[in-house]
């Protein structure tokens, strides 16, 4: 373990904290276990007979979505529960690599909840503006679009043309005019992030 450095992820458990290892930089304790803020590498410094837990950046990447964040994510696999999605920004930073997340059923809008439907919602390849949740599971993150200006920003019909969104929950194909159900976000398009649509292509 000396040799090679442990890799961490942004909520990831490391160990249990008790009078041999506590927290430190770039970690948290919570119901007894030292948790990583940070994705990158563990350090264990030892001061005063006591471990303490480190996580440090590897200047890689420094931005990681945060509770609270508006972030850009791509659609990848759709259910009847949720939409699984891959976060490629958060604002308009685009990130090195792509962080896991979920969109569920309840936190696609704020409205009729009970008769939300992924699949009018979502597709594989959308991509979406969301907000962050507050993290309940270590290496995924939840992402509510529950708001007016969160949702499907850029789509394809099933022939591959780009989509215009014509109301809050239709988008039209560009070039058959089919209409597609999704939850269309209320955005300019200048919020979309220009390295993120050449690091898309």
């Amino acid at each position: 373990m000396d040799d090679e450095p442990l890799i961490c992820l942004p909520g990831q458990r490391l160990c249990l904290c008790d009078k041999t290892y506590t927290s430190g930089q770039g970690t948290y304790e919570r119901q007894g276990y030292i948790y990583s803020q940070l994705a990158g590498y563990v350090d264990i410094v030892e001061k005063d007979g006591v471990k303490i837990v480190e996580v440090h950046s590897s200047g890689e990447q420094t931005v990681v979505p945060a509770q609270g964040d508006i972030v850009t994510a791509q659609i990848s696999i759709i259910t009847q529960a949720y939409a699984k999605c891959f976060i490629k920004c958060v604002g308009d930073t685009v990130l090195r690599r792509p962080f896991r997340a979920i969109i569920r059923k309840e936190d696609v809008r704020a409205t009729e909840k009970d008769r939300v439907e992924i699949y009018k919602s979502f597709r594989p390849g959308d991509i979406v503006l969301g907000r962050v949740l507050p993290i309940t599971e270590a290496h995924v993150y939840q992402l509510t679009t529950a708001e007016n200006e969160l949702g499907v920003v850029i789509a394809h019909s099933e022939r591959g043309h780009p989509m215009v969104p014509i109301s809050w929950t239709e988008m039209q194909c560009s070039k058959t005019f089919i209409k597609e159900q999704r939850k269309v976000a209320k955005v300019l398009p200048e919020k979309i992030s220009k390295d993120f649509m050449q690091s898309s292509k």
